[in-house]
C-alpha cells in the first residue's frame, strides 16, 4: 500500500492550463474524491498517477518513490475506466485474469522449459480470480462473455480485474456514470465497503457531488485546473472555503444574495434587497462593514414558521412548489431575487402566498464579493 504525493503538478496542452501547480497529499488507505465540473483538471491529474500523461512541471510520487519517469506498467496501479473495457471475445475469467497473466506469465519458451514454476503461477492467478469473483458476486458469471452481462455486472468485471492485480493503488474515472440511478446506488455502496475491507488507497474522480459526499474520506474540490478545497466531506459541506465550494457542494445548490454588511447600535447585520438578518460570524465580519458582500444559506437551513425575529426571518413570495414526498422545494422571490428552500412535506404553500421562513444563522455564510472567499 502506498500514499500518493502532488508537488506542484503543472499540466499543459498547447496553450491550456489543465492542472495548475497542484499540491496534494493522499494518505495511505484513503480514499480521496477529486470532483469538479468538466474540463477542471481531475481526469488529467488522475491520469498523472498512472503515467497516461506527463506533466509539465512538477513531482509525482506513489509512496516514496517519485514516478516521474517510471513507465505506467512499472507504477504498480489499477485502474478503472468509464467505459469498462472488457474484451468482447474473451469470457469473464479472461477479462479479470488477463492483466495478471500478461504480467506474470513470461513467454511460451520460458513456459515449456519451468514447467513447475509457471503451473503454480496459473494456480495462483486462477486461485486469485476466484476470490475477487466471489467477493464482487461473479463466480456464477466466469464463463459468460461482456455482451450477456448486465451493465453492473460489467463493471463489477473491471473493478475484479483491477483488485486481482493487488496494486498499491487504485484509480477510478467515473466508474458509475454509465449505470442506471438505481444500480448506481447500489454499486456505489458496494464500491464504498470494498474499499474497506481492502485497505487500498483509492482516487476516484467524478463530477456527482453525491458520489463525493458519500464516498470519500476526503474531497478535492477542482476548477480550472486549480484545487480549491481539500477536507473531509462534512466539513467541505459545513465550512465552505468560497462561493465555488458552497454552489458545488450539495443539492439543491446554495442560496446567494448580494449584500453588505453594516453596524447599527454595536450590532452587525447582513442587509439584502428585500430583507436583514443578524450577522453571525466572528470579528472578520466587522471589516466588511460597508463592502458588497455575498449571503449564502442552504436550502435545508430555512425553515417556515408562522413569525418570527426580524433578526433571523425572512418574507417571501412562493413562486414554484416541487414536493419530493419526504421533503417539499419551494422556488421563492424576494425582491426579484430567486432562491429556494426545503421544508417539510407538511408545510402547505400554494403559488403567490406569501411565507415567512426563518434562517438558520449558525449554518449561514458569508463572502467576500470580490475575492468570493469565505467571511465566514
Amino acid at each position: 500500500m502506498a500514499g500518493v504525493r502532488f508537488s506542484k503538478i503543472t499540466k499543459k496542452f498547447k496553450s491550456v492550463v489543465a492542472v495548475n501547480e497542484l499540491d496534494l497529499e493522499i494518505r495511505d488507505q484513503e480514499f480521496m474524491v477529486l470532483v469538479g465540473p468538466s474540463g477542471c483538471g481531475k481526469t488529467t491529474a488522475l491520469r498523472i498517477i498512472a503515467g497516461l500523461e506527463e506533466p509539465t512541471g512538477g513531482e509525482i510520487a506513489i509512496g516514496d518513490r517519485v514516478v516521474n519517469d517510471v513507465s505506467p506498467k512499472d507504477r504498480d496501479v489499477a485502474m478503472v475506466f468509464q467505459n469498462y473495457a472488457l474484451y468482447p471475445h474473451m469470457t469473464v475469467l479472461e477479462n479479470i485474469a488477463f492483466g495478471l497473466r500478461l504480467r506474470e506469465m513470461k513467454n511460451w519458451a520460458w513456459q515449456l522449459s519451468h514447467w513447475g514454476e509457471s503451473r503454480r503461477i496459473r494456480q495462483d492467478i486462477d486461485r486469485r480470480v476466484q476470490e475477487a469473483a466471489k467477493m464482487l458476486g461473479l463466480d456464477q458469471l466466469l464463463h459468460r462473455r461482456p455482451k450477456e452481462l448486465s451493465g453492473g455486472q460489467r463493471q463489477r468485471v473491471a473493478l475484479a480485474r483491477a483488485i486481482v492485480r493487488k496494486p498499491k493503488v487504485f484509480l477510478m474515472d467515473e466508474p458509475l456514470s454509465n449505470l442506471d440511478a438505481k444500480l448506481r446506488d447500489q454499486t456505489r455502496a458496494e464500491l464504498k465497503k470494498l474499499q474497506e475491507n481492502l485497505g487500498v488507497t483509492t482516487v476516484y474522480v467524478t463530477h456527482d457531488q453525491k458520489e463525493a459526499m458519500t464516498l470519500g474520506t476526503r474531497i478535492a474540490i477542482m476548477k480550472d485546473g486549480v484545487l480549491q478545497q481539500c477536507d473531509d466531506p462534512e466539513t467541505v459541506y459545513r465550512k465552505p472555503t468560497n462561493m465555488f465550494v458552497a454552489g458545488f457542494i450539495g443539492s439543491p445548490q446554495m442560496n446567494f444574495f448580494d449584500a453588505t454588511v453594516v453596524e447599527e447600535g454595536g450590532s452587525l447585520w447582513v442587509v439584502a434587497g428585500g430583507f436583514r438578518v443578524a450577522a453571525a460570524g466572528n470579528g472578520s465580519v466587522r471589516s466588511m462593514v460597508g463592502k458588497p458582500v455575498v449571503f449564502g444559506v442552504r436550502p435545508q437551513d430555512l425553515t417556515a414558521v408562522g413569525s418570527g425575529s426580524d433578526a433571523e426571518t425572512l418574507q417571501a413570495q412562493v413562486d414554484v412548489v416541487e414536493p419530493h414526498g419526504d421533503r417539499t422545494d419551494l422556488h421563492l422571490m424576494v425582491d426579484g431575487s430567486r432562491f429556494v428552500a426545503q421544508v417539510d412535506p407538511s408545510v402547505k404553500a400554494n403559488e403567490g402566498d406569501t411565507l415567512t421562513l426563518k434562517v438558520n444563522l449558525e449554518r449561514s455564510h458569508l463572502f467576500d464579493k470580490e475575492t468570493e472567499a469565505a467571511v465566514y
